[in-house]
């Protein structure tokens, strides 16, 4: 049997501020507003990865993460072309970073929290 992936499905607490976040900044496509079970949602295209995205249902006591390091979820990774300028756009638009771009051999890379505190490392592989 073969896996492939599919689509990545984030609970947020707003979903319009995230549909913005996710179009806006990153560029990514609405495909559809949509319900998943009770909940609306939406599905957006990020450079061919699909990404799905709901309010929490009222059964449902979702929480931030907190500071502790978890089994599961860490972040989300975004391959761009120009790191520098990437940052420098985040930056202006007020996202906290964790760690500023840095050059780790091969690759040079950033991260920074989007909303509901979703951790993206955005890098670039260099030459």
């Amino acid at each position: 049997m073969k896996y492939r992936y599919h689509h990545l499905h984030l609970i947020c607490s707003d979903l319009e501020e995230m549909i913005h976040f996710f179009s806006e900044t990153l560029g990514a496509e609405l495909v559809a507003r949509r319900k998943f079970g009770p909940s609306d949602g939406a599905s957006l295209n990020l450079s061919g990865v699909l990404i799905n995205l709901r309010v929490a249902r009222e059964d449902e006591d979702a929480v931030h993460g907190d500071s502790k390091t978890r089994f599961g979820y860490h972040h989300i990774g975004l391959q761009v072309d120009d790191l520098d300028a990437v940052y420098g756009e985040l930056k202006e638009k007020g996202f906290p970073f964790s760690l500023p771009p840095t050059d780790a051999g091969d690759v040079k890379m950033a991260f920074f929290e989007g909303p509901d505190h979703l951790v993206f490392e955005i890098f670039q592989v260099l030459d």
